[in-house]
């Protein structure tokens, strides 16, 4: 073989491997190129919640601030706390649009025994989660608010900031949304087979403990609304056991 057929078959090989290894990076860029699609999206659906929200901050503050006496240290107080306030309803109203967005970007990845069950679950999730914020908005946020405020007044004189309220409404209604997705998760390590309805009552009292945890972390130090909201988790727990009970009969039914 001449030097220059030698030469040829070498270029060949080389524009064999860049087809090659472009063919592999194709379908990387496609995925990269849906996931900045999903973020682009997701990042319209939030400002424009958010605008709206902003613009009727009027019609919705009475409903946040719930006739609490809360005070604002200056001017620039004011607007940080409309914003911040606003951002953070815009987020959390964007969390459904959100996770359809993300549904039809994993949607392809998935066999269809996953994508049966996701799909069949939206509806519950997002009734469960809609469940969990008003749950932490009319029950855990006023007792526990009320019960700290009265509980300070004994012995201070309690001034709540703006901020402040701000902060505590969120930390004792949001976390409720994603609590209160306990059995759809349950549910679903059990459908692919994960786990059972035994398993969960031989592990019952370490996921209390879990449960307990977790309270203590997320929620404000006091015992009384750590009752509160370990009751909840503590009952959506036993449902599922509860419903995974009926799943298995239903197909132990089928198979007999």
């Amino acid at each position: 073989m001449s030097n220059n057929d030698e030469y040829k078959e070498v270029q060949v090989r080389r524009k064999r491997k860049k087809l090659t290894q472009e063919d592999n990076m194709a379908p990387l860029m496609d995925h990269i190129l849906d996931l900045r699609s999903v973020v682009i999206k997701s990042a319209i659906t939030v400002v424009l919640c958010f605008i709206v929200i902003f613009a009727t901050v009027g019609w919705w503050f009475p409903y946040v601030s719930k006739g609490a006496n809360i005070v604002v240290l200056g001017p620039f107080e004011v607007i940080r706390f409309y914003l911040q306030t606003a951002g953070a309803i815009s987020i959390g109203l964007s969390i459904p649009f959100i996770c359809w967005f993300l549904w039809g970007f994993m949607k392809p990845g998935l066999v269809e025994k996953e994508t049966m069950f996701i799909k069949s679950s939206l509806p519950g999730m997002l009734i469960l989660f809609i469940a969990g914020l008003l749950f932490g908005y009319f029950v855990v946020h006023p007792v526990s608010y009320f019960f700290l405020i009265s509980l300070g007044e004994k012995n201070f004189e309690v001034i709540v900031t703006a901020d402040e309220y701000m902060r505590f409404l969120l930390m004792t209604t949001i976390p409720f949304g994603l609590i209160f997705q306990l059995p759809v998760v349950i549910l679903f390590l059990n459908y692919i087979g994960l786990l059972n309805a035994e398993m969960m009552v031989a592990i019952r009292k370490y996921v209390y403990f879990g449960l307990l945890v977790l309270t203590a972390i997320i929620m404000p130090p006091d015992v009384f609304t750590h009752l509160i909201t370990l009751t909840p988790m503590i009952v959506l727990y036993e449902i599922s056991i509860v419903l995974i009970r009926r799943r298995e009969r239903r197909q132990q039914k089928r198979a007999e």
